[in-house]
């Protein structure tokens, strides 16, 4: 299997690139971002503001943590940093196996950087630099695929409609009592896509649809 970086492939998309036996990338394109981020919204001050407070039961301390409703706690901090570094550490052996880089190449590339395509063919992140053409000659070259095998084309469909802060603005509207503008949103049926992209665990290459 053979990737062609287009345009961009930093961060999960990188990921992904890492499965094939050869990466081609333009000398623009972007590669990289080894690293792992972790955001999340705090509605604290504004909460303060309006006059809103948000109470809670639930089990245990960390449940739920951080919330986005309360200052994040240096336990629930100490969390979320152990998940960041416990995965920033996976991303970082996936990257050193499958380049089959040392620890000092490693650190070179494993700062959360982008590189141009120039730049990671010389840092071992891509293994040359190209276009589609290029992939095809090195499968007939190095896999002996006949240069005449039909190449067919999947196209993505535009998914702006579906981006996941949609979500989290229905649900703080109605958290403070908006639901009219909660419900307008959820009438664009940007919410229903949304949830068919939520992934169930850090990274998630490929979700099936909801039964339901």
């Amino acid at each position: 299997m053979v990737v062609v970086v287009d345009g961009l492939a930093a961060s999960g998309a990188y990921i992904a690139a890492l499965s094939a036996e050869h990466i081609v990338a333009q000398e623009t394109s972007l590669v990289g971002s080894v690293g792992v981020l972790f955001q999340y919204p705090n509605f604290t001050d504004v909460l303060k503001t309006i006059g809103i407070k948000v109470e809670e039961v639930k089990s245990s301390p960390l449940k739920a943590a951080p919330n986005g409703f309360e200052p994040t706690s240096p336990e629930a901090r100490a969390a979320i940093e152990a998940i960041v570094l416990d995965s920033y550490a996976w991303f970082k052996g996936l990257v050193k196996d499958r380049r089959k880089m040392d620890d000092g190449q490693l650190t070179q590339v494993a700062d959360g950087r982008v590189f141009t395509g120039r730049q990671a063919v010389g840092l071992r992140l891509v293994d040359g630099l190209g276009n589609e053409k290029a992939a095809l000659a090195w499968l007939e070259k190095e896999k002996k695929v006949p240069a005449n095998t039909p190449v067919r084309d999947y196209s993505l469909q535009p998914r702006f409609s579906e981006l996941s802060f949609l979500h989290l603005a229905a649900w703080t509207f109605e958290a403070v009592g908006l639901n009219a503008i909660a419900h307008r949103i959820e009438e664009w049926g940007a919410i229903q896509a949304v949830e068919r992209l939520n992934l169930d665990g850090l990274l998630a290459l490929w979700h099936p649809p909801s039964s339901n």
